[in-house]
């Protein structure tokens, strides 16, 4: 469900927290959808369990996320104080253009390179 990956440069909690809000952006994971325990992730990705605990805490405190003793981590169920799509999506655009500039591409071959990828994927 989850891709974190160290090498990326952006802390892991971070990679969590943004790939949790995309998903409920995008309907993947619906209101009241469970997520896996701290200790399940953690041991899945070989990560200090603190990490996860820090990512869902966040995403609780901006009400993306609910907690229930004793149960799992839920979707809220009326999560309209999370971000926009757009604002989700900037972390992405900015790797995008990174890893662009890395090779050496200029605008206007970003911008196609976008265009062709929307026409691949056009429903």
């Amino acid at each position: 469900m989850f891709s974190l990956n160290p090498q990326s440069g952006i802390p892991l909690y971070r990679q969590l927290v943004d790939q949790v809000k995309l998903l409920v952006a995008g309907g993947q994971l619906k209101a009241g959808a469970p997520l896996p325990s701290v200790r399940e992730l953690a041991d899945k990705h070989a990560v200090n369990p603190m990490t996860i605990s820090k990512a869902y805490s966040l995403l609780e405190a901006e009400g993306v996320l609910l907690r229930q003793r004793g149960k799992p981590m839920t979707v809220a169920a009326h999560n309209r104080q999370g971000p926009e799509a757009q604002i989700l999506l900037a972390p992405l655009i900015h790797q995008l253009i990174q890893s662009a500039r890395q090779l050496a591409l200029g605008d206007d071959d970003i911008i196609q390179a976008v265009r062709q990828g929307l026409e691949q994927h056009h429903d």
